[in-house]
């Protein structure tokens, strides 16, 4: 009899051990989804507040065609901006069209 008791709270012990182990996976990953979920939002949320916007004034930015190169343009300092890749197509024209770029885009 005593040893069907032992049997019984061994199976009971392991049963525990088992479901708290699933208790803790199931905590842990409901913890990392609702990490995962906050980031997001927050870079969501930073994204919304700063793009297209002048990192000299914070005014908005506007999207301009000049010659095949798209540039963004404040709309209250006049601020120009290229993005990744923009200035290297610019450097890769001829000089003369270089020189006549860059007075379009002074207005000159």
């Amino acid at each position: 009899m005593q040893d069907d008791h032992r049997r019984e709270d061994e199976w009971f012990r392991e049963n525990e051990k088992q479901l708290l182990e699933a208790a803790r996976a199931a905590r842990a990953r409901r913890e990392r989804e609702r990490a995962d979920e906050e980031a997001s939002s927050e870079r969501k949320r930073l994204r919304e507040m700063h793009y297209m916007k002048c990192p000299k004034c914070g005014h908005d930015l506007k999207e301009q065609d000049l010659e095949g190169v798209k540039i963004d343009r404040c709309t209250h300092c006049e601020g120009v901006f290229f993005d990744a890749g923009e200035l290297d197509q610019i450097f890769a024209k001829k000089a003369e069209e270089r020189r006549g770029f860059f007075r379009r885009l002074a207005g000159i």
